[in-house]
């Protein structure tokens, strides 16, 4: 199986400030990862069999078979790739992959979205910190730090 290579981004760790402690690490959990595609993939599945069966397609199971290998080798494909993204909670902010740093006196919302966490800030940008196994007890270390750091 081919492994996606990751751009420089993924690979520059950004540092902690002196006066910063690091409070937890957030990576995405691998049964999460499974779970959530299934459920898209059962999803599209039933979506394109009904849509060839409404079409009059005299074989409207071709739908929900393309669809499962579809979705299954996506998930399979992108595995390394997702698996390598890491979100690191400190006593200030949220570093996450790609480069991403997320003030936590921006942080307006920390919110369980679909087996992730939404991060909602001041200025209205978000982000999503995926396939958390506990996306509560993520969302609770996030606004513990948040009411820390005021």
């Amino acid at each position: 199986m081919s492994k996606i290579i990751q751009d420089s981004m993924y690979g520059q760790v950004i540092a902690l400030d002196p006066n910063e402690t690091l409070i937890a690490t957030f990576r995405a959990d691998l049964p999460t990862y499974w779970k959530s595609h299934a459920i898209m993939a059962l999803i599209a599945g039933v979506v394109a069999g009904v849509a060839l069966a409404y079409g009059g397609n005299p074989a409207p199971w071709v739908g929900p078979v393309a669809a499962v290998l579809a979705i299954g080798l996506r998930a399979a494909y992108l595995k390394s790739e997702v698996l390598a993204e890491e979100w690191r909670l400190t006593n200030r902010r949220l570093l996450g992959p790609g480069g991403r740093i997320a003030p936590l006196s921006s942080l307006k919302l920390a919110r369980p979205f679909l087996g992730a966490v939404q991060l909602v800030m001041a200025g209205g940008d978000k982000h999503l910190i995926k396939y958390q196994a506990d996306a509560a007890a993520t969302v609770a270390a996030i606004m513990a730090a948040k009411a820390g750091t005021q």
